[in-house]
């Protein structure tokens, strides 16, 4: 008896554990427009500027970097990419995604230790939104859950990405080398 009872605790409790790993997400809002922000109920318009402009400045901090429009339209597709405000080291330009949108945390669901940040749409998996750090966030836009580990702020990119050509593998310039596909 002793035997069957511990057991079924022990089950029990690994199911509580499976169960609240598997509901570690945080409530977020995603928007591609202020306008959808700002159409959204529970958000004003100043925290939806505010949390935009958050965004646009950690894009151009977070986002992934590459040494030629190629390389990048590789990764985002044709005409999803932009040149950076910093250059390279040989004074080369820099290439990045387009801002698709931005992530915030859920006003609705009280104070938010969510970081305003960009996202992003790559051209392998278009119908999803993406972190700089390439972590799908959801695929459509409003209120959602995200897993809580893509809401801490991006990582800093200290690395531009070039590309061989014809299927060859990454390179880095310098720093670590990324990947953004699906």
């Amino acid at each position: 008896m002793k035997r069957s009872r511990s057991l079924k605790l022990a089950l029990m409790s690994a199911s509580v554990l499976t169960l609240s790993a598997c509901d570690n997400t945080e409530d977020v809002a995603i928007f591609e427009t202020l306008e959808q922000c700002v159409n959204q109920d529970g958000f004003s318009q100043e925290a939806c500027e505010a949390n935009m402009q958050a965004a646009q400045k950690e894009h151009i901090r977070a986002a992934p970097k590459y040494t030629s429009v190629a390389d990048c339209e590789a990764d985002f597709g044709a005409e999803q990419c932009e040149i950076a405000p910093q250059q390279t080291t040989s004074g080369g330009s820099v290439f990045m995604p387009l801002m698709m949108g931005y992530m915030m945390g859920s006003m609705l669901a009280g104070p938010s230790r969510v970081a305003s940040q960009p996202v992003y749409r790559s051209k392998d998996n278009p119908g999803s939104f993406r972190t700089a750090d390439n972590q799908k966030v959801g695929n459509k836009t409003g209120l959602t859950k995200a897993p809580a580990s893509v809401t801490k702020p991006p990582s800093t990119k200290t690395s531009t990405v070039r590309r061989g050509g014809f299927g060859a593998t990454a390179a880095r310039s310098a720093g670590r080398v990324r990947s953004f596909g699906g």
